[in-house]
């Protein structure tokens, strides 16, 4: 049995979980709404706020789909009640990032800024120049949109410029030396 697959998710009180018979599930929640396509191969019930995923047998597939299925839901349901953020920092001489409007727009060394659009469903807060917080109740959306970001400029392993996440560790190299 999958660890993961067989936990039941608790429904918190403001959140209305809806699955139709073809394993469509509408996620409501005071800060949005977010549907999701499951496998038809899984079952999933509801009772008494309590959401449980069970698989028909042990074929691999199913085993997989299994927890799959179960951590969609999941985040589903915190991303309508607490939401996702990413942070990224920008490190490097220079490099800053201001708002304009919806947008990001990034000085990171080129010759030209570069300008991220907010896709629908994300905003972008700027505490300083230096940090970039992608918020969203998406958690696929949130770490696409970051990646992204990071892709203009990933971090090099000699001075650690570039754009990074908060939590990221940079595997630092030694330079050129003498003997």
């Amino acid at each position: 049995m999958s660890r993961i697959g067989r936990l039941p998710i608790a429904i918190p009180n403001g959140v209305t979980v809806t699955v139709s018979p073809t394993n469509v599930v509408n996620v409501k929640g005071p800060k949005g709404e977010l549907t999701q396509n499951m496998s038809v191969k899984m079952k999933i019930a509801i009772e008494d706020n309590i959401l449980v995923v069970t698989r028909p047998s042990d074929v691999k597939e199913h085993r997989a789909l299994h927890g799959l299925t179960r951590s969609l839901i999941n985040n589903m349901i915190i991303g309508v009640t607490e939401g996702y953020q990413k942070t990224l920092e920008l490190v490097g001489v220079g490099y800053r990032a201001a708002l304009k409007g919806t947008k990001v727009s990034l000085n990171l060394g080129y010759s030209h800024p570069v300008e991220v659009d907010a896709v629908p469903g994300i905003v972008f807060e700027l505490p300083d120049p230096n940090k970039i917080i992608v918020k969203g109740i998406d958690k696929q959306l949130v770490g696409a949109v970051a990646a992204e970001i990071r892709a203009w400029r990933k971090p090099e392993p000699y001075k650690g410029k570039g754009v990074k996440y908060s939590d990221e560790v940079i595997r630092r190299k030694e330079g050129k030396t003498g003997k």
